[in-house]
């Protein structure tokens, strides 16, 4: 979570950087726009607005079914289980859900997991001593809610994968060029990156067939990783009639392409997590206003404490990069080459020194369920993330280390950054930020308000836990 007054005081979008004039206009970052509202809805809703009129002019619209893509039920019935299912990872041990699930708000319940090399769920995660990880993830999982709707068009705390109807694939992605074409967008062709990863799902170097195709970079193409991902889906009986029901195509005989399996988890996010149910949603809708301590934070929020100026927009993110100062540890991202613990954020991506240390604004619908916050998971309690993010020079001079949620493992340095001085300086001269002074008073208001937007269905999902899935391996619970 993220939580941001910025320099740019203009709460609808960010100021461009000059560097970012110079880019052809695909790549510049432009607010969506927000769904029509039939006029019927519009009296109900200013009767909601007048009872927060310092707030009114900045709140957003309610949402609605045209703020999301529409998805196939054939494909959101496989791949909800495919989601579940350890199939697609190397060792057939890890699915999405075990660093996904809703027991911890469809994140994984820790700061930086443990992925490949480790076996339980959450902070019980364990490194099994048969098979060790080689390292922690460099970053905490973010959460799954809304990620159907049509303005989520960059993912990854970095924005690596982004849509870019330049290339041919739609898709900016680590592939670059290379990237196959036939995702249905950019939600299905975030799913398939994580196996690819050693420290996720694919597994060490040389332990299994998917781990040396990515260790040798045959990721596409006949033979390469998701192909051989795919075969295994195509020799199950039931993922194949599933697909068949779904696809004229492919019950017409054509094979079920990895484009297929990565669809179908995709649909299957965005139909199991949609989340516009909660109070501030019925606030908007004109159907139950919010009152006491929810509403004075809504009104700190949208108004003087400038949480808005980032957290814009129906799902409160605008999509954009920032630089908010926190604390970095664990392995960083850093090639396997390189000799440091640092994570410079989105300039891994584009090289642009403005980009330093700067990452996505994530949405903040659900947030009171997905702690830890920040992009290593750096506080296990919101309302202390907050008060850090209020003032980042002087919070990460006074970090307190048991805010993190860190299974036992003894793998690279995990304080090296942090203890680093020149680090922490290069973190603090890139910040977008100014400190912003609210009372314990605001906090507990911005709290409540916060708390307003968890939805009535919490991380629990429309269809649920599956009892078993074709593969026959097991289900986290």
């Amino acid at each position: 979570m993220s939580f941001c007054r910025s320099r740019w005081r203009c709460a609808k979008a960010p100021r461009p950087r000059r560097a970012d004039l110079r880019k052809p206009a695909s790549r510049r970052y432009t607010r969506p726009k927000h769904p029509e509202v039939p006029l019927t809805r519009l009296a109900p809703l200013l009767a909601c607005l007048l009872a927060a009129p310092a707030a009114a002019a900045d709140l957003p619209l309610p949402v609605t079914d045209a703020a999301y893509a529409e998805v196939n039920q054939g494909l959101v019935a496989v791949g909800r289980l495919l989601f579940w299912d350890p199939i697609l990872s190397g060792n057939r041990n890890i699915s999405c859900a075990t660093c996904h699930h809703p027991r911890f708000g469809t994140s994984d319940g820790v700061s930086l997991d443990l992925g490949e090399g480790a076996t339980g769920l959450g902070p019980d995660r364990r490194p099994d001593p048969d098979n060790m990880p080689e390292q922690r993830i460099p970053r905490n999982a973010p959460g799954l809610f809304n990620l159907g709707a049509t303005e989520f068009t960059t993912l990854f705390h970095d924005g690596r994968i982004q849509t870019d109807p330049d290339r041919p694939s739609g898709l900016r992605t680590p592939l670059d060029q290379e990237m196959v074409q036939g995702f249905s967008g950019v939600l299905s062709a975030q799913t398939m990156f994580p196996v690819l990863s050693q420290d996720e799902m694919a597994g060490h170097y040389s332990e299994n067939e998917v781990s040396k195709a990515v260790r040798s970079g045959r990721i596409t193409g006949d033979g390469g990783a998701w192909d051989l991902i795919a075969a295994r889906v195509r020799a199950i009986p039931e993922y194949q009639a599933a697909f068949a029901a779904a696809l004229p195509e492919v019950a017409a005989g054509r094979p079920i392409a990895f484009t297929d399996v990565s669809d179908a988890i995709a649909d299957f996010v965005a139909w199991e997590w949609r989340s516009d149910d909660s109070p501030f949603d019925r606030h908007l809708r004109g159907e139950a206003p919010l009152t006491g301590e929810a509403l004075r934070g809504m009104e700190l929020f949208y108004g003087d404490a400038g949480c808005s100026t980032c957290h814009s927009g129906p799902f409160q993110t605008d999509h954009a990069f920032h630089a908010m100062g926190v604390p970095q540890f664990g392995p960083g991202k850093a090639e396997r080459f390189e000799r440091h613990s640092r994570d410079e954020g989105r300039f891994r991506v584009t090289g642009h020194a403005e980009d330093l240390y700067a990452f996505r604004t994530p949405s903040l619908r659900n947030v009171t369920l997905t702690a830890p916050y920040g992009h290593t998971g750096s506080h296990r309690d919101l309302g202390g993330f907050i008060a850090y993010h209020l003032d980042p020079a002087t919070g990460i001079a006074q970090f307190d280390r048991s805010q993190t949620i860190l299974q036992e493992f003894d793998g690279k340095p995990l304080w090296a950054a942090l203890d680093d001085p020149e680090e922490k300086g290069r973190i603090l001269a890139a910040l977008d930020t100014t400190p912003v002074n609210l009372s314990e008073a605001d906090l507990a208001a911005l709290l409540a308000f916060l708390e307003s937007l968890t939805g009535d269905m919490g991380a629990d999902g429309r269809l649920g836990i599956p009892e078993t899935v074709p593969s026959g391996l097991p289900v986290d619970r």
